[in-house]
């Protein structure tokens, strides 16, 4: 497993955690947002390329609902 530190820069990943720190920047920092997003990013890395950006943001929020 990489660690998330050593994953390639991804702008689809980037623009996720914008949107989600906006819609959870009031209950949670955004280092919060960013790690969550970066997390689902590893665990969803045998999905196809296409599908990543949708699903990323999709199980991130589900993450940040459930602590946030």
């Amino acid at each position: 497993m990489t660690p998330i530190e050593q994953l390639p820069a991804d702008p689809s990943v980037e623009q996720a955690v914008t949107r989600l720190v906006d819609e959870f920047g009031a209950r949670l920092r955004p280092q919060v947002v960013g790690n969550v997003v970066r997390m689902c990013r590893q665990d969803l890395s045998g999905v196809p390329v296409t599908a990543l950006p949708e699903m990323v943001e999709r199980l991130a929020r589900t993450r940040l609902q459930a602590v946030g």
